[in-house]
């Protein structure tokens, strides 16, 4: 991990790819130049991957109050890959800090965590010839933040993943909201047993 001055640690992983000297001081300058204010950067962590011709940069901030915001971008060139991740992921801030400072919502300080385990599960038969199964996932510890469901919508739009779980600022009850396959989103909600 490289830290520079009053900047966040940098870690760049390198796949199919060395990380040479300078590839990993392109990446940190690139970097610094992201001066905004808010949401205020903790860490970062870049991957790099080469696979044929293609040439991916992956750029995953941990941010204060939780935030995590990705950007992935793919060329024929490194360095123009680095470039088009870190411009996609300066607009993604820019967007969330006008969002937020738009709404002027008071901020929740509580954070929950949900622990999602690996459970032992016995083999479930989807084929008779090849005896095929699916395990369960992986144990993962997973920030459960208050938020009110459009920030919500913005922390998904900001990410690549699937889902989001965090605790209604409204309603003061577990949700989760996913992309669907149309693009749009799906909340699910706990029903009061009626």
């Amino acid at each position: 991990m490289i830290t520079v001055n009053a900047h966040p640690p940098v870690r760049v992983t390198g796949r199919h790819v060395t990380i040479t000297p300078a590839i990993n001081d392109y990446v940190n300058r690139k970097l610094e130049s992201l001066h905004l204010d808010y949401p205020k950067i903790i860490e970062a962590h870049v991957i790099l991957e080469v696979a044929k011709y293609r040439h991916a940069a992956e750029v995953i901030l941990v941010c204060s109050n939780h935030i995590t915001i990705e950007a992935r971008e793919q060329t024929n060139d490194m360095y123009a890959a680095i470039d088009a991740a870190v411009d996609k992921i300066c607009r993604q801030m820019r967007k969330y800090k006008t969002r937020l400072m738009k709404k002027h919502r008071p901020r929740h300080d509580i954070v929950h965590h949900l622990a999602e385990h690996v459970l032992e599960s016995e083999p479930v038969e989807l084929d008779e010839e090849d005896g095929a199964h699916h395990p369960v996932v992986k144990s993962e510890r997973y920030p459960v933040k208050p938020m009110f469901v459009d920030e919500a919508v913005l922390q998904l739009e900001m990410s690549t993943r699937q889902f989001v779980v965090f605790l209604n600022a409204r309603s003061s009850r577990m949700n989760v909201l996913y992309r669907r396959k149309s693009g749009e989103f799906g909340l699910i909600e706990p029903s009061n047993g009626k």
